[in-house]
């Protein structure tokens, strides 16, 4: 495969915004040349692309499959393995936050549950404690609304990210009808 000036810019930004996602800037790269191309790629095209090592693409792409964000495929009479990343960009954006779920938040909640279960041994401790069930509140309430946006089927997904700044409308609007005037 051969990037061309825009193919390149894409995958120099998707490699710098990998450290910002909690992956190296050659996972970054690897990602978005298997995004951007038409067909499964096997380690050594990858590697002539980027003009990586191929242990370096072997380690990033282990490193993808473990974030479900590419797929490993055979083609007929060719011992190579294939990497592709999924076509759907609504199986990725899922894909992205279900790991970011299981990764991040989930061991969050884990431990602000523990921290919970502690008897405070002071008065900075049982106000540490009531502000950590604050922080698992809030944790608990989105991770809850994030379980049923992910229900949603993409379409209907789509049509309420659409919804944008509406939606903050009809909620202002639901407020100051009620009398509640703490937001403007």
């Amino acid at each position: 495969m051969q990037l061309t000036e825009l193919t390149e810019r894409f995958v120099l930004h998707f490699g710098e915004m990998g450290s910002r996602w909690g992956v190296n800037r050659t996972v970054g790269q690897i990602y978005a040349v298997l995004f951007i191309s038409e067909r499964p790629l096997n380690a050594d095209e990858i590697g002539e692309t980027l003009g990586f090592s191929r242990s370096n693409v072997s380690m990033g792409l282990k490193e993808l499959q473990s974030w479900r964000l590419c797929r490993m495929s055979h083609l007929p009479g060719d011992r190579r393995e294939y990497f592709e990343a999924p076509k759907d960009v609504w199986e990725i954006f899922r894909t992205l936050a279900e790991e970011k779920k299981k990764r991040e938040i989930d061991p969050t909640l884990s431990m602000l549950r523990d921290a919970m279960l502690a008897t405070p041994t002071s008065e900075d401790e049982r106000y540490a404690q009531q502000r950590m069930q604050e922080m698992h509140e809030l944790i608990d309430l989105a991770t809850g609304w994030f379980d049923e946006i992910h229900r949603l089927s993409p379409q209907t997904l789509e049509n309420l990210m659409r919804l944008g700044s509406k939606v903050q409308k009809v909620l202002g609007l639901a407020d100051r009808l009620r009398g509640d005037r703490t937001e403007s």
